[in-house]
């Protein structure tokens, strides 16, 4: 994927990597954001429903190949999982395509998060943010939020630890366009959800209790005892009228829900193999594949460009 040729989105997109590499103190070798994290491997079972609102290979195919990354937000590598700001908690999914007629791999990409929103509209905005935050004068912060109420309400929602990676709800916080054969766009918003429908946190009590490295232990037990985990990937449909490009804007709970598919998580990935092949991968929040759209959003060009600018850094780096 390239580097966007808009001035202002590549300026503000070098200027988040370097604003959340100093927050965090974290190398070019890590990502500046959901630094920890690890890769598992598994595959994407489509329903029905998914290949009737899209054309997309990965939901007409009967399986997609997956590769998945959960993570801890932050840029330190190293943050306990009982640290609080470790949450919102993040899943990404990799689905592998067939192999373009050139040889390239193909892939399409989905990026969620254990939040419903996004705390700014823009990444100009959330850079903004974050030089007030590393300032640390009160006055301007304060003046900042009170100009962005969508910024207050999202420091202020709660965000618990979840007892397991896979007992999380997650959301993709921007909204995408499903294409099917005709041509008919849908507007939706991704979530992955556990099979079981239940989604269970740890109450602080609880959390103390817990070793550091809990969440990044339990997943890869589980699996090894009990064998494949399946998550169900959904999407939420607009309505006429709903918003479509402010990831601040959450859309009431009402509207519909349909079931795209299973993800079923297979193994985990070698701890050594892990880290290494993390600092080469590079997840892309845009689809660049037919059968799904990006929405005008625009968040989401800053955020294929954080990505890619802090996944050469690591490539480099390595």
């Amino acid at each position: 994927m390239p580097l966007s040729e808009d001035v202002q989105v590549l300026e503000t997109s070098k200027g988040l990597v370097g604003a959340l590499q100093g927050a965090a103190g974290g190398p070019s070798q890590f990502r500046p954001a959901h630094a920890r994290g690890r890769l598992y491997t598994g595959t994407f079972t489509p329903t029905p429903t998914a290949s009737s609102l899209s054309r997309a290979p990965h939901f007409t195919s009967p399986s997609t190949r997956l590769t998945l990354r959960f993570s801890s937000s932050t840029g330190i590598p190293t943050i306990p999982d009982t640290e609080p700001t470790a949450n919102p908690r993040g899943l990404a999914l990799r689905f592998h395509l067939p192999n373009l007629p050139n040889g390239h791999r193909h892939h399409t990409d989905i990026i969620l998060h254990s939040t419903p929103s996004f705390p700014t509209r823009t990444g100009a905005e959330f850079l903004e943010l974050l030089k007030l935050l590393g300032g640390g004068d009160k006055g301007s912060i304060d003046a900042f939020l009170g100009a962005h109420p969508e910024t207050q309400r999202f420091l202020q929602t709660p965000k618990p630890s979840p007892e397991s990676f896979v007992t999380e709800r997650y959301f993709g916080v921007n909204a995408y366009y499903l294409v099917d054969s005709e041509g008919k766009r849908t507007a939706i918003r991704y979530r992955v959800v556990p099979a079981s429908g239940e989604v269970r946190h740890l109450s602080s009590e609880d959390l103390e209790k817990k070793d550091r490295d809990y969440l990044f232990a339990e997943l890869p037990r589980r699996l090894e005892a009990q064998g494949p985990v399946e998550l169900v990937l959904q999407a939420q449909v607009a309505a006429v009228g709903d918003v479509v490009d402010d990831a601040t804007v959450v859309w009431p709970e009402e509207r519909e829900i349909v079931e795209l598919g299973r993800v079923r998580i297979e193994k985990a990935v070698e701890e050594e193999e892990s880290l290494k092949e993390q600092k080469r991968v590079i997840f892309d929040p845009i689809p660049r594949v037919e059968g799904v759209e990006p929405s005008a959003d625009p968040l989401l060009e800053v955020r294929a460009n954080v990505y890619l600018i802090s996944g050469r850094q690591r490539r480099q780096a390595e």
